[in-house]
């Protein structure tokens, strides 16, 4: 299977938005149609599309209710704006544990950590697997608790038959430039609630008062008025351009087989690395369908460096080998509270960000082994899981 990143389709309609001039009566058309498309492909009611990944968890929190003081749990093991999102809503991240065969969050650890100030969990489709959202539902019912799920890695990845996206009170997706698809930046929340999806077009466009379910932008006839009240809500201006928006559009047309190239890829990879039982993959569930945002092992050799691995897989072509990112409690900012004035809410909850806070995640971490999958010919792939097989051989 061989396909275009970035083919003439998104190049004919990114022209398209180019053509109108940026002119404000024709400046959301591509924005409209994504939402519309993209809430179509997943199978949910409203889809608001904003600048990225990071935005549309903000936006998601403060729709949730989520207030200064309030707690939401997350994983340590995944990539910090998670919890970075939490903090913009003057919120504490509580970090709770991950399962040591599938790498996401422990339903049963994050149940132990929820207290009295919790509102909300997020629970991260982490490489492209969702968790055990039964498992995670059960908590948030239990609990009164709203669930973001952050899916960023996750496209049309499922959980007993249905997709990444429709099973918390609301979803999180990237268009960063890794991800299934892009637009180089952006993203999406998605949700089946009207009164949420009401609220996130509204904390995403400033506030406005004009703006509602079917109006995603205010109006010449709106502002052309000297006695226009514009806001009446604080907001913030997480709206995604329409030039993103028309390429986004672009990559969600053939989105199918962009995720079917990173599905081959990852089991190609996967199927090298069986030949080592001392590569211990990511365990899928036979309820859930992988979406092969990058294929993961940990390394279970003690006389085996993780960066010796690396380096010889690297000598024989291999294109490199990504750590897992550092557990975000363990990142400086986070270690050392200096997180501009909101580290006054997270010692307030007695927050103590240190090593053996999560031991799971932690022996992990250092272990893991991420190897690409954004191969747009599978024959490039295949020769990298040829090269694994050789890795694989030499330390044998």
């Amino acid at each position: 299977m061989k396909i275009d990143r970035v083919s003439a389709l998104e190049r004919e309609y990114a022209m398209q938005s180019l053509d109108g001039q940026f002119r404000s009566a024709g400046n959301y058309g591509f924005g409209i149609r994504l939402e519309r498309e993209f809430a179509a492909k997943m199978g949910v009611r409203h889809a608001v599309a904003m600048v990225n990944g990071t935005a549309t968890l903000h936006a998601a929190l403060e729709a949730a209710g989520v207030r200064a003081g309030d707690e939401v749990i997350v994983p340590p093991l995944t990539m910090s704006s998670t919890a970075i999102a939490v903090l913009h809503a003057n919120a504490v991240p509580v970090f709770a544990d991950v399962r040591p065969d599938t790498f996401l969050i422990d339903a049963d650890d994050a149940e132990r950590r929820v207290t009295a100030r919790t509102k909300a969990i997020i629970p991260v489709a982490l490489f492209g697997l969702m968790p055990d959202m039964d498992a995670i539902m059960g908590v948030a019912g239990r609990h009164g608790l709203a669930v973001i799920e952050d899916d960023a890695q996750c496209f049309l990845g499922s959980h007993r038959g249905r997709l990444a996206g429709t099973i918390g009170h609301m979803s999180s997706f990237s268009f960063q430039a890794s991800k299934h698809m892009t637009s180089g930046e952006g993203g999406m929340v998605t949700t089946d609630d009207d009164g949420l999806a009401l609220k996130l077009r509204r904390y995403s466009g400033l506030g406005y008062g004009s703006i509602g379910l079917g109006k995603a932008r205010i109006t010449k006839d709106d502002i052309q008025d000297p006695g226009c009240e514009r806001h009446v809500v604080l907001g913030w201006n997480y709206r995604m351009p329409d030039i993103a928006c028309a390429v986004a559009c672009a990559q969600l047309e053939r989105l199918d087989e962009l995720c079917a190239c990173r599905r081959l890829a990852g089991e190609a990879i996967a199927g090298a690395a069986k030949a080592a039982v001392w590569l211990v993959p990511q365990r899928v569930p036979p309820e859930c369908g992988h979406a092969w945002w990058s294929a993961v092992f940990a390394l279970d050799r003690d006389d085996v460096a993780w960066r010796d691995f690396r380096r010889k897989f690297m000598e024989l072509g291999g294109d490199g080998i990504y750590a897992a990112w550092q557990l975000t409690y363990l990142e400086p900012a986070f270690r050392e509270m200096n997180l501009l004035g909101r580290e006054e809410w997270a010692k307030r909850a007695g927050a103590r960000w240190e090593r053996g806070l999560c031991p799971v995640a932690e022996r992990l971490q250092p272990r893991l082994l991420q190897f690409k999958t954004n191969y747009w010919d599978t024959e490039r792939a295949e020769r990298q899981a040829d090269i694994l097989a050789k890795t694989i051989a030499f330390f044998a």
